[in-house]
Order: C-alpha cells, then sequence, then structure tokens
C-alpha cells in the first residue's frame, strides 16, 4: 500500500522502497500493489521494469527550474475538512469535487504532460497487478483503475494525483477525475484477501475513522498481519512543510533510504511467509 503525500512523499517512499531492496526485501513481488495519489507514481515505478535503485537514483536529480506548487494554509484546510461537509462520504467528496472543477488551475494538458515526461514505462504491468485510486469529481463516487479497466496507466495515475483545488481534476474515459487520497490518503481497505500487508504512508493522519489506516487495516479481517511506516523525525525535516516542492525531492528520498535500514526488521517479519 503506498499512500499520497505529494512531490516529497514520492521520494520518500521511493526511498524506503529502494534501503528494503537493499536489505534483500523486494516489495515489487508483491501480488497486489495499491497506489493512491503520490504512491500511484510510486506503484508504477515500483512495477515499472525499472531496477529501483534507478528510480531512485533519479529522485536525486537537481530540481532547477521545476515548477514548484504549494497547498497553501487556506486551502490545507479545506482539503483536511472536506470531509465534515457531510455525514455522507460521496457527498462531502462530490461538493469538494464541484470546488475543483471551479477553481483556477493549470490547464488539464499541461499538468497531464508531467506525467508523460516522468513515467518510466507508460504501460500497466503485466505479472503484478497494481490498483490506482481516484474519485469522480462530480458524484464523489470512488474509482479504482487497473489493467484491466481499459484507461491508459498514465491517465489513471494523473487522475489519481489531481489534488483539488491545486490542480485541474483528469478526464478518464469521460469522467472528470481527481485525488485518490480523498477517500483516504492509503486505502488499506483495499488490500482486502491479502494475508500480509505494508503500507508507506507519508500522511497517515484521518478525520473520519473509516479514513484511518488502523481502521482500515482492521476491517481486513483476523490474522491479517501487517505493518505501517510512516516518515520518522529525520524524514519529516527533510520533507518539509511544502510537499509539493522538487527542492526538497533529493533530501526527502535520502531520508526514505535512510529510514528504511531501521524498519527493515519489522518490515521483513511481516513481508516473510508465515511458515519461515
Amino acid at each position: 500500500m503506498l499512500g499520497g503525500g505529494g512531490i516529497t512523499g514520492i521520494a520518500w517512499e521511493i526511498g524506503v522502497l529502494a534501503g528494503l531492496a537493499e536489505a534483500g526485501i523486494d516489495m515489487a513481488s508483491a501480488d497486489v500493489v495499491v497506489g493512491t495519489s503520490a504512491g500511484s507514481v510510486v506503484g508504477a515505478e515500483l512495477l515499472s521494469g525499472v531496477p529501483i535503485e534507478d528510480v531512485y537514483q533519479g529522485q536525486l536529480a537537481d530540481a532547477t527550474g521545476e515548477r514548484a506548487d504549494s497547498l497553501g494554509v487556506g486551502v490545507l484546510v479545506r482539503l483536511l475538512t472536506a470531509p465534515l461537509w457531510s455525514r455522507d462520504p460521496r457527498r462531502a467528496r462530490a461538493r469538494l469535487g464541484r470546488a475543483a472543477l471551479a477553481a483556477r488551475t493549470q490547464p488539464e494538458s499541461e499538468f497531464r504532460a508531467r506525467f508523460e515526461r516522468g513515467m518510466s514505462n507508460p504501460a500497466w504491468p503485466s505479472e503484478r497487478r497494481l490498483l490506482i485510486t481516484a474519485v469522480d469529481a462530480e458524484s464523489g463516487e470512488e474509482l479504482v483503475f487497473d489493467r484491466d479497466s481499459g484507461v491508459p496507466l498514465l491517465d489513471a495515475v494523473a487522475a489519481s494525483c489531481a489534488v483539488p483545488l491545486v490542480f485541474p481534476p483528469v478526464t478518464v474515459d469521460g469522467r472528470r477525475c481527481m485525488d485518490g487520497g480523498m477517500r483516504s490518503f492509503a486505502n488499506a481497505d483495499l488490500a482486502s484477501g491479502s494475508d500480509r500487508v505494508v503500507v508507506l504512508a507519508p500522511v497517515s493522519g484521518s478525520v473520519r475513522r473509516a479514513g484511518r489506516i488502523g481502521w482500515q487495516l482492521a476491517s481486513l479481517g483476523p490474522g491479517v498481519r501487517s505493518v505501517v511506516v510512516t516518515p520518522d523525525a529525520e524524514a519529516r525535516r527533510a520533507i518539509g512543510r511544502n510537499v509539493l516542492d522538487p527542492a526538497r525531492r533529493a533530501a526527502a528520498a535520502r531520508a526514505g533510504r535512510a529510514q528504511a535500514a531501521r524498519v527493515a526488521g519489522a518490515v521483513a517479519e511481516v513481508w516473510k511467509p508465515a511458515s519461515v
């Protein structure tokens, strides 16, 4: 389970994955990978066929000249409190979606082009199952895309990353879609049927119980082994306050890799088969 967290969240998660691989834990061998927002980018890269070490090295590249966006305090407050706008989560998401559709942002084509330039492999993975989350901006319906959905991976990832009020909703198969993190930051409950679950979550809070990672993991039933990795103090300092600042990317990636060494034991305990 790969959660949302902006540009620095992408970098931190890739750093953790590279560090775990170095410790002998290959997360690309997972039967199912669920990517939400930043995690959708990470999931696509993890299963792209490109060695995770190469993906990690790409996160260390100079960010000079790259566009730096910002959530802003007002936008952040609206996003965090949006689930409280209605007792019905779907209606609350639809209300936020209407605001997203009306917001003045960059053109959808320009936003989508970011992913055209940045993805290592635009094809859905054929051997592993990748699930990408999004939300229909008009209806508030939760969406999950996979290779059988009939939509391009690039569109699914762009939609999952379309933070409301910051980026434009992305058109996927005729539907205007926004960030999958508007359902929950990690969507850990989509791991239904799994007996081992590893969650990397740059952001883990939720004002609604149903969106909390612990509650979602508990909903999977007894006998499911799980571990949740969130940024430690060193990583939080590296990430900084603006998760959309590419200047923080390299530091966040390095912090993730360093943290991987400290959490590898706990992850290994969950990742190894129960009979081992």
